[in-house]
């Protein structure tokens, strides 16, 4: 993988001490910030690797700061969860819904971000499990998991979850499977509806309890937010089904693509310069295309903070068969229950997939099983295996700072 133009990591670097005089930061933040400026730099530590056969092979890489914010620190994670998904993997088709919330409440999330996330998280999965079992075409419990996404293409803040269904789910005794249709699991209108209805109904309750804090309009007296509600209740709220996988192994490697990302990926980025950054962006106007995004660099960083999310929030989230406390019982009956209906077939994608083998233990090794790349052995003669040796204090200093892409 070639190294990227720019990095975020850059753009703090130039800009950030100025952006953290003139602007009040949340602590994690800050550490954000500081934890992205230092990713593989001396000041984190680092190695060097040597060719046990003394080649002459070197090669010097820093240590990841591991902030789940950095976009240099994700592929490993990504590797993992995905590895600890398919061990759960129910052999059945799977659909992909996104569920937005609508921008009148960004003023609302950008003062109060957890009660907001956690209440859509809430009140998305509540919706969903009591629809699929109230619904006279399906009736089931399903499983799904959602992950929470806050920003647009343009860094804006724009809150919405992903999130990857079983193509059915168990019936109310437990001893069947209900298969949904391929191409279709719930009405989204429907499904829209009740979204709305319960999240208005937990805001409105975390108003009168006095939990939302800022200076936000709809917050000054009572008649302002009866306002707000009713114009939200107003207001279509979008519920997207972007289609069901067939492949039941496709679902949680595209849901993987979601799972890790961070605001803006390094790639994206062209250049910083006279004080602005540009970036590539979608262009909704034609499919397929980009556009050149430019702002300023002290606009960037306070778009890119705008989706640092508070300390411990869990942003991935498990519901129904493939809640934690299901993992044991509904989801191995769901999974029995759907062999004896249709046994597996040659559907599921071979070749290059993801080792979920439990004897994979090392970083290296989780790597070299997602991109191919086998980082134990000597990439200059082919045949020595690498020797690690820990670089600390002055020794990695003064060390030659070569990128490191795992």
């Amino acid at each position: 993988m070639a190294r990227p133009a720019l990095e975020v990591a850059q753009i703090f670097r130039r800009h950030g001490p100025d952006y953290r005089k003139n602007q009040r930061l949340r602590p994690e933040q800050h550490k954000a910030m500081r934890d992205i400026e230092r990713c593989r730099t001396a000041s984190l530590g680092g190695h060097a690797d040597s060719c046990s056969q003394g080649c002459g092979y070197l090669a010097i890489s820093y240590n990841s700061c591991r902030n789940r914010h950095c976009p240099k620190c994700q592929s490993l994670k990504q590797a993992k969860w995905l590895a600890q998904r398919l061990e759960r993997l129910l052999p059945t088709h799977y659909f992909h819904l996104v569920v937005t919330l609508p921008h009148e409440l960004n003023p609302l999330a950008l003062y109060n971000p957890e009660l907001v996330f956690n209440l859509l998280f809430e009140t998305v999965s509540r919706a969903l499990r009591q629809f699929a079992r109230d619904y006279e075409h399906l009736q089931a419990q399903v499983g799904f998991t959602a992950v929470l996404h806050t920003w647009d293409q343009v860094l804006n803040l724009h809150p919405h979850l992903h999130l990857v269904v079983t193509g059915g789910g168990l019936s109310a005794d437990g001893d069947r499977w209900i298969a949904a249709r391929n191409s279709f699991l719930l009405p989204v209108r429907a499904l829209s509806k009740i979204i709305r209805g319960k999240f208005l109904y937990g805001l409105k309750q975390a108003y009168q309890e006095g939990r939302l804090e800022g200076q936000v309009q709809c917050l000054e007296d009572p008649v302002q937010f009866r306002r707000f509600t009713r114009k939200l209740r107003r207001k279509k709220w979008v519920v997207y089904a972007k289609g069901s996988f067939e492949a039941s192994r496709n679902a949680y490697h595209y849901l993987s693509r979601y799972t890790h990302r961070v605001a803006i990926a390094n790639h994206r980025l062209v250049n910083l310069a006279e004080g602005k950054v540009s970036f590539r962006a979608r262009d909704n106007s034609r499919p397929g295309h980009q556009r050149l995004m430019t702002i300023t660099a002290p606009e960037f960083i306070r778009r890119f903070l705008l989706h640092v999310l508070p300390p411990r929030f869990v942003k991935i989230r498990h519901y129904g068969l493939m809640a934690p406390c299901n993992a044991k019982t509904k989801l191995e009956k769901a999974r029995a229950l759907i062999s004896l209906q249709t046994p597996l077939t040659n559907d599921e994608p071979k070749g290059q997939e993801l080792d979920t083998s439990k004897e994979t233990k090392t970083w290296q090794e989780m790597l070299q099983a997602l991109t191919g790349l086998d980082l134990t052995t000597c990439p200059q003669c082919g045949q020595g295996k690498l020797i690690r040796r820990r670089l600390i204090g002055s020794e990695a200093s003064l060390a030659p700072t070569i990128w490191d892409s795992s």
